[in-house]
């Protein structure tokens, strides 16, 4: 695990450096999804941890401390998770596709407490506890941290990270001090993006809501990506039986949230509205919405949304799919 650091994270950074003598137990770190929270927290934890930190609070990278941290492996970090969960279980005997934990349950929380109870491996040391997402936090685990944090242990800091603070307990957010972090401007994303060489930034921007991680994700799997706009931009004349393994081989999530962005784009325009997240289909789109019947686009919009929350269960993905996708070349005339 190596530390990153993002040019719209320096104010925060800075900010959190000058109130470092006033070091709360407990960080909720929130903001607007993709904007690298969870790295904030790493770069953070490591900084905490090492044993000789730079005049900027940033970790030395060289220390025995920082060497362990790179290599996933020091003893005084714990990070929790909902994929730890299933990663726990024993492989099943059966083909069914594993589900993947949504959550974080109590007993993650509950194997804290032998963490909690040891004494640092560093003299007069810290240990980290990173909880990412924390709103995956189920009701009775979130009363178990809470428990926790109401005694914290000495020498104890725990980072909360979190996209969506209202789905937390109001408890754990008082007890916790709230670091707003700020969603990078376009102009310092569009900067980022291009020196990491990410060609047409703006686009893959858009079509990421503006987060500048999910740009780049998207970016770095364009060919894929670009294929979802190009087989919907056909309407009435796609094949869904055709592609719906090309959708499935992007995974079931990623597939229904191409597909709601798509038909976001298409009821805008419908409605004489621009497109938000394919700003170079716009053309494609604007054929598209003379010959849709908008009644039926917007139920099928809801069913998607549907099958977009239950993404993660172990269903046959390219025949729910096909269905899909059958039912959206359904929707055009002519």
């Amino acid at each position: 695990m190596t530390s990153q650091r993002y040019p719209w994270h320096a104010s925060t950074w800075q900010r959190l450096q000058q109130s470092r003598a006033r070091r709360h137990h407990a960080l909720l770190l929130r903001g607007k999804q993709g904007i690298a929270k969870l790295e904030f927290a790493n770069t953070l934890a490591q900084s905490l941890l090492c044993q000789s930190p730079a005049d900027d609070g940033y970790a030395c990278g060289h220390c025995v401390s920082c060497s362990w941290f790179v290599q996933n492996s020091h003893p005084d970090y714990r990070l929790l998770t909902p994929e730890q969960e299933d990663a726990a279980e024993p492989a099943a005997a059966s083909k069914k596709p594993a589900r993947k934990s949504t959550q974080i349950s109590v007993a993650q929380i509950r194997e804290l407490a032998g963490f909690l109870e040891l004494s640092s491996h560093q003299n007069d040391g810290l240990r980290i506890v990173v909880i990412h997402p924390a709103d995956a936090l189920n009701q009775t685990s979130a009363n178990a941290l809470l428990k926790m944090l109401e005694e914290p242990p000495a020498d104890v800091i725990f980072i909360l990270v979190t996209s969506h603070p209202q789905r937390l307990l109001p408890t754990i957010m008082s007890r916790c001090q709230q670091l707003e972090m700020p969603a990078p401007s376009e102009a310092e994303t569009l900067a980022w993006l291009e020196q990491q060489g990410i060609k047409d930034a703006q686009y893959w921007l858009a079509y990421s809501g503006g987060s500048p991680l999910s740009a780049a994700e998207a970016a770095a799997g364009s060919d894929k990506m670009q294929l979802v706009p190009a087989r919907l931009a056909l309407g009435q004349k796609l094949d869904p039986f055709g592609s719906a393994s090309e959708f499935a081989a992007l995974g079931m999530e990623e597939a229904t949230t191409a597909l709601q962005k798509w038909l976001y784009d298409l009821v805008a325009v419908s409605l004489g509205a621009v497109p938000r997240y394919h700003v170079r289909d716009s053309a494609a789109l604007q054929a598209l919405g003379k010959s849709v019947d908008l009644s039926a686009l917007l139920t099928f919009q809801r069913q998607v949304d549907e099958a977009r929350r239950s993404a993660s269960h172990p269903l046959n993905n390219e025949l729910q799919l096909e269905h899909l996708l059958l039912q959206y070349s359904k929707l055009f005339s002519g």
